[in-house]
């Protein structure tokens, strides 16, 4: 699914642990085309560990759990993981099993601002060597009970498969008032960051 010329010079081809279609995109546009492999990690088992973490921390712990499950395997490979957490005013969401649940998360952030945490490990030689995160901070706009479920029957059964109930990509655009971050950082994949970590190691043509 390249959509770029491949960019990328490491000795064997990047390792995204993740099955997410949007972030494999995110790089592939970059020209970078990773493989991907499921890191397998149980998010809830890696949150109940990190208890007391700070939800911005959570995301880097998560992150750098699925890099290094995926990096033991591979230790020949540089290996990516990522991870987002929602955040509203240090409460953590997950994503909502119905619909039910996705009204419900609407019904507490709209009217309200609250922060996506996406954090990113890179995994070399079979550990993890160094994790980040980025926060972007988005504003959703006031909506009665019939202007969310205007929003959930556009958005179908997608909304079950984001953290918050929508994809900003998406119909979920029509919920916000105000976005404060870069568009890869809320997609859950902070490329600026990522690209210039990968070209400080000579990972990249240029």
């Amino acid at each position: 699914m390249s959509h770029a010329p491949s960019l990328w010079r490491g000795p064997a081809p990047l390792l995204l642990a993740s099955t997410s279609p949007t972030r494999r995109a995110l790089l592939a546009s970059a020209g970078l085309d990773p493989e991907t492999r499921s890191p397998g990690v149980d998010e809830r088992a890696v949150e109940a560990e990190a208890a007391g973490l700070s939800p911005a921390r959570l995301a880097e712990r998560l992150a750098a759990a699925k890099a290094a499950a995926v990096g033991a395997c591979a230790p020949d490979r540089v290996v990516i993981g990522a991870d987002q957490v929602l955040d509203l005013d240090g409460t953590v969401f997950h994503k909502p099993s119905d619909r039910a649940g996705a009204a419900a998360h609407l019904a507490r952030l709209q009217g309200r601002t609250h922060a996506l945490h996406s954090a990113v490990a890179l995994a070399v030689d079979g550990a993890v060597a160094e994790v980040f995160v980025v926060t972007a901070r988005l504003t959703m706009r006031p909506l009665d009970q019939t202007g969310i479920a205007a929003y959930l029957d556009g958005a179908g059964p997608a909304v079950t498969g984001s953290v918050g109930a929508y994809q900003l990509e998406g119909v979920g655009i029509h919920l916000f008032d105000r976005i404060e971050g870069d568009h890869s950082t809320i997609l859950g994949l902070p490329l600026l960051p990522l690209l210039a970590r990968l070209r400080a190691r000579g990972l990249l043509a240029f």
